[in-house]
């Protein structure tokens, strides 16, 4: 007996962060490459990017708060470089600086092994996480044009 509705497939953290007693920046993880994505990061990725991605590669690191949102880079040590390749948080949980309190943990992570120069690219119509990234010390570097499938640009940012 867990305590949960029956059908409620949330795990107990997940019930601690909607009682207010669950410390996010506790609970932050990382998966390394050959390590099987939990199958909450493939729901989140596929309803975020709409497709999901598989386990990551051998240069790919993947930052979890779990059943709450993910970060995804790919890290190229010898140059000192890392780039963001995805960063999703679950819908439920938006507004409360939760990708914030993620992404700023990856930072000091990437930069504590030597990855000080930071990249990704975003829509150009994504506000939300443009002011994320301004907020977090990123600043633009480039646009991509007709970058994505459907012609959007990608707007560029570095950090370090």
């Amino acid at each position: 007996m867990t305590g949960r509705p029956e059908g409620d497939h949330r795990s107990r953290e997940t019930h601690a962060f909607h009682r207010g007693d669950w410390k996010p920046e506790s609970k932050i993880q990382r998966l390394g490459a050959g390590e099987p994505l939990p199958e909450w990061v493939v729901r989140l990725d596929r309803t975020a990017f709409g497709v999901a991605w598989k386990a990551p590669a051998e240069h790919e690191a993947l930052w979890l708060l779990p059943e709450v949102a993910f970060a995804r880079w790919a890290c190229i040590p010898a140059a000192g470089e890392a780039e963001l390749l995805r960063i999703a948080v679950d819908p439920a949980h938006r507004g409360q600086s939760l990708g914030r309190l993620l992404l700023e943990a990856c930072q000091r992570d990437l930069e504590a092994e030597g990855l000080t120069h930071l990249y990704l690219e975003v829509r150009v119509s994504n506000q939300a996480a443009i002011q994320l990234y301004r907020a977090c010390g990123w600043k633009p570097c480039g646009l991509r044009p007709g970058y994505y499938p459907d012609g959007e640009d990608a707007a560029l940012y570095q950090r370090g």
